[in-house]
């Protein structure tokens, strides 16, 4: 039995390590910008972003802790083939295919380049980044303690130092009205843009294995210590959204909507700390960077020996990660969005579908409301994408929500109601 200082310990670890976990360089770039667009109503803003990111990804912890961290059983219900494939598709996206090796990419361009330039060339360092995650990552049950334990506390501690200066000396005035309209339509779009609801699903499968080794052995102390923990990640990403939407808001009358987002923070961080920011800057996107490598590294390799039934290794899998993450690296940010981003447009409404109903899987009784949705769902991200590549299709520009990237909500909810009436079986009913 856990005894209840044992307890408290365990949230604070495990909230340290979701927030690293979440935290990439994507969420240290966003913010600011969002700062920027929104000036004196970067409030408003931060508020609708950090609903739409840190509010989806604590969803998506809980409900793939229902299912004891097994994204296929999370997934089934809309049948078994499409719970592999979706399975499959969701680990190699927020996997190799794109997530990790952007953590290596993103490291490089923004922390090594502003400081060396391109005396290292990117092969090299994403040798070495890949080495330091195979190393931090190879035993499964230690990836949240090093993580929570040591590598949160320096990010936060560099990411402290940036907000705190730029709240006492701000770089500037903010500008008298936003530069958009729909400050809060644009705050959520940001938020889930950042997908990492998509990248929960995988972690909470690293959290499970941690509780199990700590004596968590019932589903109910595993979410209600993954609940705990993950609002604890919450609030420590709500704090840190708002500080950058604020320095962003601070350079607003310096910048416009055409800013290069990427730049942004590398200004405002040079502006407030000198070349001393540059530093603390490389420092926290290398943490931030390096901390959600181990725990999706750490993921994926936990997904596919469940998946094989121990066929593929634990081990095996996250060296072969590794080695093909150190290759995508090299091809740059820009270069790996390009080939992975269609892919990963295309699965993340399905899956969001998906982790909804997995809070209503008790009250749903027909599995067509799943299969419905889903396929609705991944039909419409599937057009979407084509449209995106200039194909005309003028009728999904008439579904209500498309300027925030959810224009498939109101068919999805169409198509459950129709599902609902269509007899079919309860396959989680049968087997239970």
């Amino acid at each position: 039995m856990i005894q209840q200082k044992g307890n408290f310990k365990d949230v604070i670890v495990f909230g340290f390590a979701l927030f690293a976990m979440f935290f990439g360089a994507g969420n240290l770039i966003f913010p600011p910008y969002l700062g920027i667009i929104t000036g004196p109503e970067w409030l408003t803003a931060f508020g609708g972003f950090t609903f739409a990111d840190a509010g989806l990804a604590l969803l998506a912890v809980m409900a793939t802790a229902k299912y004891d961290g097994d994204v296929i059983a999370l997934f089934r219900r809309a049948g078994g083939k499409l719970a592999i494939v979706l399975g499959c598709a969701d680990i190699l996206c927020i996997g190799p295919f794109l997530a990790i090796p952007r953590t290596g990419a993103t490291t490089y361009e923004m922390g090594i380049m502003p400081l060396l330039g391109d005396a290292i060339p990117i092969a090299v360092f994403a040798a070495i980044f890949f080495i330091l995650t195979y190393i931090l990552t190879i035993k499964p049950s230690k990836v949240v303690d090093i993580v929570g334990r040591v590598l949160t506390p320096a990010l936060l501690i560099a990411l402290a130092v940036i907000i705190v200066k730029g709240v006492i000396s701000p770089l500037g005035p903010i500008v008298e009205e936003p530069m958009i309209q729909g400050v809060v339509g644009e705050g959520i779009a940001q938020g889930y843009q950042t997908m990492d609801a998509f990248a929960a699903i995988a972690l909470a499968s690293v959290l499970i294995v941690s509780l199990n080794e700590k004596g968590y052995n019932t589903v109910s102390d595993k979410l209600k210590a993954i609940m705990k923990s993950g609002v604890l990640a919450c609030v420590g990403l709500a704090l840190v959204y708002g500080g950058l939407c604020f320095l962003g808001a601070t350079v607003s009358t310096m910048y416009g909507v055409d800013a290069q987002q990427s730049q942004v923070i590398v200004n405002i961080t040079e502006g407030l700390l000198g070349q001393t920011g540059k530093v603390i800057l490389a420092v926290c996107v290398a943490l931030a960077c390096l901390t959600t490598s181990i725990g999706l590294t750490s993921a994926t390799g936990q997904f596919f020996e469940k998946l094989s039934g121990g066929k593929l290794k634990y081990k095996t899998v996250v060296l072969a990660v590794c080695i093909f993450s150190a290759c995508m690296a090299s091809i740059g940010v820009g270069g790996i969005i390009k080939v992975a981003s269609p892919v990963l447009s295309i699965v993340y409404p399905p899956t969001i579908v998906l982790v909804i109903l997995a809070f209503f899987t008790e009250k749903i009784q027909n599995d067509n409301v799943y299969k419905f949705a889903v396929y609705t769902s991944l039909i419409v991200s599937i057009l979407t994408v084509i449209q995106s590549y200039g194909v005309a299709m003028p009728f999904l520009d008439y579904l209500p929500l498309k300027e925030f990237g959810f224009n498939w909500v109101v068919p999805v909810l169409i198509a459950g109601v129709i599902g609902h009436f269509v007899p079919g079986k309860n396959s989680e009913l049968e087997n239970a």
